[in-house]
């Protein structure tokens, strides 16, 4: 295996009151190239763990290996996409993508031939002079990714990076994500609150408990070929990623909600036909 996650546990500081344990006890294999996205609950640890893989935070206890060399902190060859693009406003779009190189200490002209040549690879050839507020949603993330790909990462972490954009602009950045993973052969961990977006992309989908995080659920998926239509195979593995996670879904409503909520009428809805996942 190339991505060795074992016996990751996770706790924060909280001033006045106990420690919140965030993770316990994870345990996730991932192979070179695969394309592996995990979802579960709102606050049941799945954007930690990809920031520990990233190196940004340290675990309480267990380690992250990557091909073998322990995860001691950020590296080049993990790289993160959030949900907010984080692009600088006063860059253009190729001084965007070029920025990571040149302090890498790259020579400008390979940076810039680099980036035009990564720019094309997300079909924003069209726009490397153009500034940040002049694109859409869509193109401020598509530019994101490429600035993460331009510096040639073995693994890309994608943290709910579509989860802003509306419904037919995510459809044309599901297609584009899963070509540049077809062409770059890259390792992809994808965090993502929408059990059909998991489905279309991934190989494999990882189901978490609520918090404190643990790993209820792995199932082994396949991809679709545009990463847009939901086939009978696809509509019935999310049927069972939605009813796996159903229980935990009821103990954070429950926890919010308290002596409100009703287990019978809040129900999550089971539509296949829908946006399945949405939100939780």
């Amino acid at each position: 295996m190339y991505l060795h996650i074992n016996g990751i546990e996770k706790s924060f500081k909280q001033e006045r009151k106990n420690d919140l344990k965030v993770l316990d006890h994870i345990d996730l294999e991932i192979e070179r190239g695969q394309f592996v996205s995990i979802v579960g609950p709102s606050g049941c640890g799945k954007s930690t763990l990809l920031y520990l893989i990233a190196g940004l935070e340290k675990p309480n206890a267990g380690e992250i290996l990557v091909d073998g060399k322990a995860v001691k902190g950020p590296g080049p060859e993990r790289v993160v996409v959030f949900q907010e693009d984080g692009l600088f406003p006063w860059l253009s779009v190729l001084d965007n993508v070029m920025y990571g190189l040149l302090i890498k200490g790259m020579d400008k002209k390979e940076a810039k031939a680099k980036a035009i040549e990564m720019l094309k690879l997300v079909h924003l050839s069209n726009y490397i002079e153009s500034f940040p507020h002049q694109l859409s949603g869509g193109m401020k993330q598509r530019v994101a990714i490429a600035r993460a790909l331009v510096m040639e990462p073995d693994i890309l972490l994608m943290d709910e990076p579509f989860a802003a954009l509306d419904e037919q602009t995510r459809m044309v950045l599901h297609k584009e994500l899963l070509e540049l993973w077809n062409t770059l052969k890259i390792t992809i961990v994808f965090i993502t609150h929408n059990i059909r977006e998991a489905v279309l992309l991934s190989e494999k989908v990882v189901v978490f408990a609520t918090r404190p995080g643990k790993i209820k659920d792995i199932f082994t998926a396949k991809t679709t070929r545009d990463g847009i239509t939901p086939d009978d195979v696809t509509l019935h593995l999310e049927q069972q990623i939605l009813e796996s996670l159903q229980g935990e879904i009821e103990k954070v409503l429950k926890e919010e909600m308290g002596d409100d909520y009703n287990f019978e009428t809040n129900r999550v809805s089971r539509n296949i036909g829908g946006d399945m996942g949405s939100g939780i």
